[in-house]
Formats: structure tokens, C-alpha cells, sequence
């Protein structure tokens, strides 16, 4: 209410004495002295526009009583030839729900026609960047995930696969800064738990340090980029590390992120410690991500 009363105050005074403002200065000046508190705590928001990034994870949460459907879906590579039509004939397709108990707190549940993975997971907004008064320069978010493989297998004899043995672990935090209203920029030092692998040479524990970053270029479309690098041992020895690069487009009420990248998986089981494809040798997955946002419980 104040601020009200000062703007109509300023708008009355504008019209009954316009001389004498013309002599004072700069009004937008004038207006923001009186409606900016420079020691005010505020949170900063959207760093990102969605959940995602590309593979990643990104920082945001759906907010409480908000249901976030998500349609991912990555076709075969762009260097497969005409005969599989440039990757478009072969794809792999993931279907995710994500629930926002609170603001803070984000349950999540998605199933991918790889391997035949069923997913779940939970979300933390543990920090949030602020400006003003004690300002907090990023956010972080606490990621963690489990994701179990419910192929078939052709067990040699002898072989035991049990239940236990085909879940694989995901372990991330999530630390983002938003520099500008464009820019966005973000850290995730990753660790992928894999109860079981192959041969004892393989690795049950991979670590790897992820960059994300995200650049406005116009009010509904930004730029954005992630990036896996894989620490030393067997798994960076034999895998590549993962980068995708892609466009956000905001359509009303609804995200639709398109991008490139050298891996076929799109949770953390794949993309962290079992991408192959060469990126600029043209093993690039095209493909898309379709964010709808529902909400369930009442904001008031």
C-alpha cells in the first residue's frame, strides 16, 4: 500500500506542477529511490526454467502441490545413415513425474524404455541464492536417485543376478548461480554406485564433476549446455565423457527443450558412467523434452 500511495502521490504531483519536476531530475530515479530497499532479503528465482537442463538435473524444484509430467524422448544418431533415416527409425523414450510436497522438497518417479529402467528419486532445495542484507551468492540443491533394470537376462549357468544387483545409485549437488537475468551457470559433483558390474577391473563407485549453464537470447528461447567429465580410472578409460548442447523454448504453459548429445540415456545410470557416442564425430542423439507443469493443491 505504501508503494501505491507513493507512485499515485508522485503521478498527482506530475500533473499539478509539471515545472517543477522537469527541474528535479530523473523521475525513474526518483521512484526507484523510494520502492528499492537495497537491504532487502529477496530469493532469487529461476535460475533455470525447468527441472532439466539436458541430461542434468538443474536446481529448480516444481513448487509445493505442483505435478511437473515430463515427455523425454532421443532418437538414434544423426550419423546412422539414410537407411535408419538419420537416427529417427531407432529411439528410446522416458516418461517422468516429479511432485513438489513443498517448496523445498520434490519427489520423483519416471520409467525409461532402456533396459527397461524404472526410476525414483528425491529432491532438496537446501540453499537458495538471495540479494540484499547476508546475501547468499548460490543455490543448492541435494539430488539423489535409484534406478533398477528389469530386462530380461540370459543367466549363464552358475550366474546369480538378484533384485539387489540391478539398482544402480545416483548421488548429486546441485550448486548454481544466477549471474544476470540471461545467464545461469551450474556445478554437480556426481557420484554413480553401481551394485554390480561386469568384472571386478569395473568400477562400483564413479565420480565425475558436471557443468551446466543456461544464456537468455530472447524472452521465450535460451541457450543451454551440460557437460559430464569423468575422474580417472577404469570407467573414464573406457567411456566417453557426456555434453549436450540444446535450446529452451517457453510456450506458455509448457517448456519444450530441444538438444543434441552424445548420449542415449537420459537418467543418471547412462549418461554419467556409460556414454559411448563420440560428439564430434557425429555420434549426436537428437532429441526432446517436453515439461507440463499441473497444479494439484491450491497456492492460497
Amino acid at each position: 500500500m505504501k508503494t501505491f500511495v507513493s507512485v499515485l502521490g508522485l503521478g498527482l504531483g506530475l500533473l499539478l506542477a509539471p515545472a517543477a519536476y522537469a527541474q528535479t531530475g530523473d523521475l525513474l530515479g526518483q521512484l526507484d529511490s523510494q520502492t528499492t530497499d537495497p537491504q532487502k532479503r529477496e530469493v532469487v528465482s529461476a535460475t533455470f526454467k525447468a527441472t532439466h537442463i539436458i541430461n542434468s538435473q538443474s536446481v529448480e524444484t516444481p513448487g509445493e502441490g505442483t505435478l511437473a509430467f515430463l515427455i523425454q524422448h532421443r532418437f538414434g544418431t544423426l550419423n546412422s545413415g539414410a537407411y535408419n533415416f538419420f537416427g529417427l527409425d531407432q529411439a528410446v523414450l522416458r516418461l517422468g513425474f516429479e511432485y513438489g510436497l513443498t517448496d523445498r522438497l520434490t519427489v520423483g518417479i519416471g520409467r525409461s524404455s532402456q533396459e527397461k529402467t524404472y526410476d525414483g528419486s528425491l529432491k532438496y532445495r537446501a540453499i537458495r541464492q538471495t540479494t540484499g542484507a547476508r546475501a547468499m551468492p548460490v543455490s543448492v540443491t541435494l539430488f539423489a536417485s535409484s534406478a533398477i533394470n528389469t530386462l530380461k537376462f540370459n543367466l549363464a549357468p552358475g550366474e546369480d543376478r538378484s533384485t539387489a544387483s540391478r539398482v544402480t545409485y545416483s548421488y548429486q549437488a546441485l550448486i548454481a548461480r544466477k549471474f544476470s537475468p540471461n545467464l545461469s551457470v551450474q556445478l554437480m559433483p556426481t557420484l554413480i554406485h553401481r551394485n554390480y558390474v561386469a568384472t571386478p577391473g569395473q568400477q562400483n563407485d564413479v565420480y565425475a564433476l558436471g557443468g551446466g549453464l543456461r544464456q537468455k537470447i530472447t524472452k521465450r528461447t535460451a541457450l543451454t549446455a551440460d557437460y559430464y567429465y569423468l575422474l580417472p580410472g577404469n570407467t573414464a578409460d573406457n567411456f566417453r565423457n557426456a555434453l549436450g548442447l540444446g535450446v529452451d523454448l517457453e510456450t506458455g504453459g509448457h517448456i519444450f527443450q530441444l538438444h543434441v548429445t552424445n548420449s542415449l540415456g537420459m537418467t543418471e545410470k547412462f549418461f554419467v558412467p556409460e556414454t559411448t557416442g563420440k560428439f564430434f564425430s557425429g555420434d549426436l542423439y537428437f532429441g526432446f523434452t517436453v515439461a507440463r507443469n499441473f497444479t494439484l493443491k491450491s497456492q492460497l
